[in-house]
């Protein structure tokens, strides 16, 4: 439970790794770029940050690598927060 009192369905990455056509559902249109982690060694030594994979590579990678994926990620009907922001948490929460 949150402060903001909202019940989250949690899903430890490391032992239950999202598929590919999960991570394609959960993103949706979204650019799964947007939600690398860039605190990840990989992240870093590929220079992610100035050579970016393609979105279809991006989203190979997360599901060999789920550290790649920025987190918490929480999705509130359309919308979503990736990396942990406590005010941006509690306003798609509110």
């Amino acid at each position: 439970m949150l402060k903001a009192g909202a019940a989250l369905e949690e899903r430890d990455l490391g032992k239950h790794p999202l598929t590919e056509d999960e991570l394609r559902a959960l993103f949706g249109d979204r650019d799964p770029r947007r939600f690398l982690n860039p605190r990840n060694e990989t992240f870093r030594r590929l220079d992610m940050k100035n050579h970016p994979p393609d979105p279809d590579t991006t989203i190979r990678m997360m599901a060999k690598e789920p550290n790649l994926i920025r987190r918490p990620i929480v999705v509130r009907g359309g919308a979503m927060q990736a990396g942990y922001d406590e005010e941006a948490l509690l306003r798609l929460l509110a």
